[in-house]
């Protein structure tokens, strides 16, 4: 299997498990909208908030740098310019995502 057909079944499956993920965050961040500091803290305080939060925040990256990597491929056409791009746009799709992450685990109330 080339890299094309790995890259494209790779943006289905995130995409697909974006699906849920987003369902989930739209309901709970209706509920807390509203809310204050305390229990918004409270809410992501939880074990599976935490989970379901990391994991829709590393698919929503997977998901996003996967799609503007192929933006890339299609509207850059200067080899260098184009494999720093992609080189620094997967960089912060893994340091975002984990900054973010590890600031909830160490949320405590």
């Amino acid at each position: 299997m080339n890299s094309a057909t790995k890259k494209w079944l790779c943006l289905k499956y995130s995409s697909a498990i974006l699906i849920p993920l987003m369902i989930w965050f739209i309901i709970n961040l209706s509920s807390i909208y509203d809310s204050n500091y305390d229990e918004v803290v409270k809410f992501f305080s939880k074990s599976l908030s935490k989970l379901l939060f990391s994991l829709f925040l590393i698919f929503a990256y997977l998901f996003s740098s996967l799609t503007i990597n192929e933006i890339f491929e299609d509207y850059i056409h200067n080899e260098k310019i184009k494999n720093v791009a992609n080189k620094v746009l997967y960089i912060f799709a893994i340091v975002i995502p984990l900054i973010t992450i590890m600031s909830i685990l160490n949320l405590n109330i």
